[in-house]
């Protein structure tokens, strides 16, 4: 039989990866999520209430923290913005502070009927926060793979958001035909290769690459490639929402410049870093895109 451990035991068994403010909240998180012990429950009685198979999975999902396997895998959910994501490996855990750029475009697209396009959709979480925030909202979500087109259609279902897929690779230069949006936003990839070893093991090791990593000669692969895709597809006055490296968000914006957007700004993630650009398209004369 497994034998009953107490909240000490199990946040001490994950200190030679976490300080240990963030192995007690790993352990919160698991014991939660999966085995509803609140902390109170923990203090008092550790895992004693929970059944042998109960205590058995415990041991394995520990382990696979030990391991360095991010908590979001661990449980297969990850919140944002204030809703519950279905996430697994094969698709980028959605972070906090991607949550600043979904209020962004919330910011400029609510109370209108926008067309909008999410670049790279991953778990979904951009896509659906938006279809869901702006109900008014046609939303279409692109990714070249189709594991994260599977999840975000599952959390489409599970959180009742209605949008259109696309499978789709960005870098081609194929662009879609009669596919024109108001507002295109994107959380691509933009961690240089260089930058990797400064990064968390549960990062490296679980997370996949292609949604994290750009070559070190290209720190702007991914950004270009989309300002490309906009201009051809956004309607005269859209806007393109992206985010950023810190490092190349001057760099970003600039670019943005050099591709004809108009009234180019930049914003701050919540922790006080510059990491979000936006700019305008503005549809030359000679263009015959339609301007609804």
């Amino acid at each position: 039989m497994t034998a009953p451990v107490t909240y000490q035991q199990l946040w001490k068994h994950l200190t030679p990866l976490y300080p240990p403010g963030e192995a007690k909240a790993i352990v919160r998180t698991i014991l939660e999520v999966r085995f509803s012990l609140s902390l109170p429950d923990l203090l008092c009685q550790g895992t004693e209430s929970l059944a042998e198979d109960e205590r058995q999975l415990l041991a394995t999902m520990m382990e696979r923290l030990h391991d360095g396997e991010p908590v979001q895998y661990v449980t297969g959910e990850a919140p944002f913005m204030g809703r519950t994501f279905h996430v697994e490996h094969g698709v980028l855990i959605p972070r906090p502070e991607t949550e600043t750029l979904c209020q962004w475009v919330k910011e400029r697209c609510t109370g209108k009927r926008p067309h909008m396009l999410d670049i790279g959709c991953g778990s979904g979480c951009i896509a659906i926060t938006l279809a869901l925030d702006i109900p008014e909202a046609e939303v279409t979500a692109l990714d070249i793979s189709e594991k994260a087109l599977n999840v975000t259609r599952h959390n489409a279902e599970n959180l009742g958001a209605r949008l259109t897929l696309l499978h789709h690779d960005i870098l081609t230069s194929d662009i879609p035909e009669d596919a024109y949006y108001d507002a295109i936003v994107s959380n691509p990839p933009y961690i240089r290769q260089c930058e990797a070893e400064a990064m968390h093991r549960n990062v490296l090791e679980h997370e996949p690459p292609e949604a994290l990593f750009v070559p070190d000669n290209e720190p702007l692969r991914f950004h270009k490639a989309i300002a490309r895709h906009a201009r051809h597809t956004l309607v005269s006055g859209g806007q393109l929402f992206m985010e950023c490296n810190p490092e190349w968000l001057d760099a970003t914006a600039d670019m943005l410049h050099d591709e004809g957007f108009h009234d180019i700004e930049t914003r701050d993630d919540p922790f006080g870093k510059p990491r979000f650009v936006t700019g305008t398209w503005v549809k030359a004369e000679q263009d015959t895109q339609p301007n609804r």
